[in-house]
C-alpha cells in the first residue's frame, strides 16, 4: 500500500475530490483525518471509511480562520504524535462577472464575493500549510499537496476562483522552495472540470460547451483526482517538488 502508516489529513472531506481523497487514502493504508466545516459531511466520511475496516476521525473546523486552522492541526498531532500528509482541498466557488454594465447601471462582484473564495481557497491553505509545516518540521519532513484549478489560467465569470486559484500555484511553488531544507515536499493539482456538487447544478446547455472543449470529451470522477493525490503523497513520488499536475482531460495542452 502506497501510503501504510502514514497520517494523513485531509481538507474539504465532506464530499466530492475530498471525500474521495480520503476513502483512496485508507485504502492505501493511511490513518485518516477528514477535515471540514460541515460536520454532517465529515461524519459520513468517516462512516465509508470505518465501515470499509480502515482508520479515520472527523475534525470540525474552518480553514480560514488562523487559531481554528492550527486547533486542526493540533487535534492531528495529539492523537498521533505526528503529521505525515496535508491535502488542502477545502474550497468554494461565488460566481459572478467582475464589472459590468446592466440597464444604465454599473453592477460589479462584491466584495464579500471576492473575500470569501480568496479567505478560504488561498488564504485557508497558506493558513494550513504553515500549521502542518510546523509539525512536519518536527517529525523529519511530509508532504503537502494543494489543489488548484485550470481556471487559474483565467475564466469568465470567476475572477475571485482564478484568482484564488492562480495564488495557490504561485504559493506552492514559494513553500516548496522555503520547505525542502526541512524535507517537505509541497505540489499542487490543478484539476479541470470534475463530478462534484460543485459542478453538479451546470445547465445542460453550458455543460455540453464545456465538454467540447476537453479533449477527453468527459469529466473526471473525483476518484481520478483521489489518485493522484495518493502518487504525490507516496514515497514513490519522493523527488518532486513544487510541481503543479494538470488533471485536466487534456484542456491545457499546448497552453
Amino acid at each position: 500500500m502506497k501510503l501504510d502508516g502514514k497520517v494523513a489529513l485531509i481538507t474539504g472531506a465532506g464530499s466530492g475530490i475530498g471525500r474521495a481523497t480520503a476513502l483512496r487514502f485508507a485504502e492505501e493504508g493511511a490513518t485518516v483525518a477528514a477535515a471540514d466545516i460541515n460536520e454532517e459531511g465529515i461524519n459520513e466520511t468517516v462512516q465509508l471509511i470505518t465501515d470499509a475496516g480502515h482508520t479515520a476521525f472527523a475534525v470540525t473546523g474552518n480553514v480560514a480562520d488562523r487559531e481554528q486552522a492550527q486547533a486542526i492541526v493540533d487535534q492531528v498531532v495529539e492523537a498521533h504524535d505526528r503529521l505525515d500528509v496535508l491535502v488542502n482541498n477545502a474550497g468554494i466557488v461565488r460566481d459572478g462577472l467582475t464589472a459590468r454594465i446592466k440597464d444604465g447601471e454599473p453592477r460589479l462582484m462584491s466584495d464579500d464575493k471576492w473575500d470569501a473564495v480568496i479567505n478560504v481557497n488561498l488564504k485557508g491553505t497558506f493558513l494550513m500549510s504553515q500549521a502542518a509545516a510546523i509539525a512536519m518540521m518536527r517529525h523529519g519532513g511530509g508532504s503537502i499537496n494543494n489543489t488548484a484549478s485550470v481556471a487559474a489560467r483565467g475564466n469568465i465569470g470567476q475572477a475571485n476562483y482564478a484568482a484564488s486559484k492562480a495564488g495557490v500555484i504561485g504559493l506552492t511553488r514559494t513553500l516548496a522552495l522555503e520547505w525542502a531544507r526541512y524535507s517537505i515536499r509541497v505540489n499542487c493539482i490543478a484539476p479541470g472540470g470534475v463530478k462534484t456538487p460543485m459542478t453538479a447544478g451546470i445547465p445542460e446547455n453550458i455543460m455540453e460547451g464545456l465538454l467540447e472543449r476537453i479533449p477527453l470529451s468527459r469529466l473526471a470522477d473525483p476518484e481520478e483526482i483521489a489518485s493522484v493525490h495518493a502518487f504525490l503523497a507516496s514515497d514513490e513520488a519522493s523527488y518532486i517538488t513544487g510541481q503543479v499536475i494538470w488533471v485536466d482531460g487534456g484542456v491545457t495542452i499546448g497552453a
